[in-house]
């Protein structure tokens, strides 16, 4: 018998180089701002160091807060043993009633003739994204959303996501840092028949420049003469005033007007609700019936998307929105986040003005409201008082004024003081 040799081949995988991944061509993403400043935060062990980036609301000792309204909440949710089902793809609908009562108001007529269309939707950012795909679809007098500038970063890549075309409307004025009302008017006038133009029902962000209400009523004239459609974000109801009725007021006030609007709400900021993902989407239509057909084209974009909401936050918000004796003690609350972070206002005025006569008109500080405040400062500002002073912030100058206390203002004011004298 002949001997035969038998050489095992090696697989042609490793015969020849490795092949490349099939991901290798993707590229990185530019990091996200407010990631790295958290992160830059978190690596420096400086005792006086300051987060005035994180858009959470902390109390006076600098932590997380979570509301005794949401506390007894959820203490009567676990006594009452529910059930984890899934909820249907609109969301709970008791919660989804309740959402628009507060944001429209008791005496809504499109509320009170069922003509509002309502999703349960994962917070604001879910709701802007539904709303932008429902307008990208249906909305049949153009595809184009302006909106101001600045706005909230998330708010540009998500409605492209969404299919519109994104467009710019002037808003903040650099000069008087405060609301360039006459550049927004004509912008608006300006705008094609039709346009969708976004609006912040409250609490502006990133600049906390809100118009008053005769400028409301203003641009309510402007929207209705042009024909253009208005989109409010309303993600901090109570939370800039104090009152979630006064930060209703453009919302009610277009309503009133025969203005037909969509509206994405947040339950984060002004019930703490970060991480439970609690928000909702409507639009004001002309009848139950139109009602009934917008529905049932909310429920096709929702269904692929994720295909219904989380249970437990929304349940936190009902029980709250539903109790009289919860919801009272939860405005109690909101008033009292928002009165500390108006105070917080008025102190770092006083100390930048009256104090350490800071170069510059610091009356913006106290103007603006909500959460954020745009300082003024300029982006080498903010470098090295992240790199001498140990403070965190946007490089725009956007600061969460949730981020000051008792403890850190008066640091804070006196290292900004320095930054502008260019002693730090």
């Amino acid at each position: 018998m002949l001997a035969i040799n038998t050489v095992r081949r090696a697989p042609a995988i490793l015969r020849s180089a490795a092949p490349l991944s099939t991901w290798s061509a993707v590229p990185a993403g530019p990091p996200d701002p407010i990631l790295g400043i958290t992160e830059a935060f978190k690596a420096d062990k400086d005792p006086r160091r300051i987060n005035l980036g994180v858009g959470a609301y902390r109390d006076e000792d600098g932590k997380p807060y979570v509301l005794n309204a949401v506390k007894k909440a959820e203490e009567k949710i676990a006594a009452a043993k529910l059930d984890k089902e899934y909820l249907p793809i609109t969301g709970l609908p008791g919660f989804t009633s309740n959402a628009a009562k507060l944001a429209y108001g008791v005496d809504s007529l499109p509320r009170n003739q069922n003509a509002i269309a309502v999703t349960q939707s994962i917070s604001g950012t879910g709701a802007l994204r539904i709303g932008g795909a429902f307008l990208a679809r249906h909305y049949p007098y153009s595809k184009t959303i302006y909106v101001p500038t600045p706005t909230w970063g998330n708010h540009i890549p998500l409605f492209k996501d969404s299919g519109l075309e994104v467009k710019y409307y002037r808003y903040f004025d650099k000069k008087t840092v405060g609301l360039d009302f006459e550049g927004l008017k004509e912008d608006l006038q300006n705008a094609p028949e039709g346009s969708i133009v976004l609006l912040h029902a409250c609490a502006h962000n990133p600049t906390g420049v809100d118009p008053t209400q005769s400028q409301w009523k203003d641009i309510s004239d402007i929207i209705a003469e042009k024909k253009l459609f208005p989109f409010f974000d309303m993600a901090y109801q109570g939370f800039a005033s104090g009152s979630t009725d006064r930060d209703a007021f453009a919302v009610r006030y277009f309503v009133s007007q025969g203005h037909q609007i969509a509206l994405s709400q947040s339950f984060a900021k002004n019930m703490g609700l970060y991480g439970e993902r609690v928000g909702a989407f409507s639009i004001t239509t002309a009848s139950e019936e139109e009602r009934k057909r917008v529905d049932s084209q909310l429920k096709i974009i929702v269904r692929p998307m994720y295909s219904n909401p989380p249970l437990h936050g929304a349940h936190i918000a009902n029980t709250i929105l539903s109790d009289p004796e919860l919801y009272q003690e939860w405005e109690g609350e909101v008033k009292g986040m928002a009165d500390r972070i108006i105070n917080m206002r008025e102190r770092l005025y006083q100390l930048l003005s009256n104090d350490f006569r800071t170069p510059g008109e610091w009356s913006h500080v106290k103007s603006q409201i909500g959460m954020f405040s745009f300082t003024g400062l300029n982006k080498e500002q903010c470098k090295i008082l992240a790199e001498k002073a140990h403070i965190y912030m946007t490089m725009d100058g956007r600061i969460s004024m949730a981020g000051l206390n008792g403890r850190n203002i008066e640091y804070f004011a006196k290292s900004v003081d320095a930054a502008v004298r260019g002693d730090l």
